[in-house]
């Protein structure tokens, strides 16, 4: 097992993933197990298959369908550890299609599905637990919640017992940046992730609002977790392009 540091450049930032790598399936009880274990927001499992390798994704509590960062952090594993040289890397995934990873200096750069937001109505419980005021909000997996500026998103302190039981996965927030095109921050409180230092995922969303917003295909975020992150980010169609950098932290065995 690996763990990575993913979007950023040194040790200590970024979102942590640990990276398992198998020689074949495990019982899925176990990988949520082991997930639980690692208490990480996510816990990648990697199977070499003929084309590139299987990957599923788990939080502390439950199996997911996209993940970002830990797709991240298992193609830095690939690139630096499993085939040293190799230069992209394919991921077969049960609900998201073959996921495409190429290096490029020093970032690595994702093709993900692009999963655009739609105007929804606003729960309560979402405008209570996060104390705010949206001038949007809207919905993917995620709900969107758009706001003024860069300092009312870092001022948010969410009540996560409020916002644990809201449905779907988890609640992005976001604003237009100071010195980049957009901030967010993240939280999955029902997923035993209060707050999430960095979700490549929820980028999906992200990313096809603020090209529509500020009429630019390619953007430049940062999320604003107490650890932090940077993306380089494109909208292409149908596709988004997630980059960062990723680094590794520690290296070990898992003993069952």
């Amino acid at each position: 097992m690996f763990q990575v540091d993913a979007f950023t450049g040194t040790v200590f930032g970024g979102n942590p993933a640990a990276i398992c790598v198998l020689g074949g399936w495990l019982d899925d009880a176990l990988m949520q197990s082991i997930a639980a274990e690692n208490n990480l927001s996510e816990t990648a499992f990697l199977v070499q298959g003929e084309t590139g390798y299987e990957i599923r994704w788990f939080t502390p509590r439950s199996e997911i369908d996209l993940a970002g960062h830990p797709t991240l952090a298992s193609a830095y594993v690939v690139f630096e550890i499993l085939e040293p040289g190799c230069t992209e890397v394919r991921f077969d995934t049960r609900h998201s299609g073959q996921l495409a990873v190429h290096k490029k200096g020093t970032l690595l750069e994702m093709d993900f599905p692009s999963r655009p937001a739609k105007p929804c109505p606003t729960p309560e419980a979402l405008v209570e637990g996060l104390g705010v005021s949206p001038s949007e909000v809207l919905r993917s997996r995620d709900y969107l919640v758009v706001l003024g500026s860069e300092e009312e998103v870092r001022s948010v302190r969410p009540d996560f017992q409020l916002l644990e039981n809201l449905d779907g996965f988890g609640i992005i927030i976001t604003a237009p940046g100071e010195e980049v095109d957009f901030v967010s921050r993240f939280f999955a409180p029902g997923e035993g992730i209060p707050e999430d230092p960095v979700t490549g995922s929820a980028h999906a969303t992200l990313i096809p609002y603020w090209s529509g917003r500020l009429g630019k295909r390619e953007l430049h975020a940062r999320q604003i977790s107490a650890r932090g992150g940077e993306l380089f980010c494109a909208a292409k169609g149908d596709r988004v392009e997630i980059a960062g950098r990723a680094v590794l932290y520690l290296e070990g065995s898992v003993w069952l």
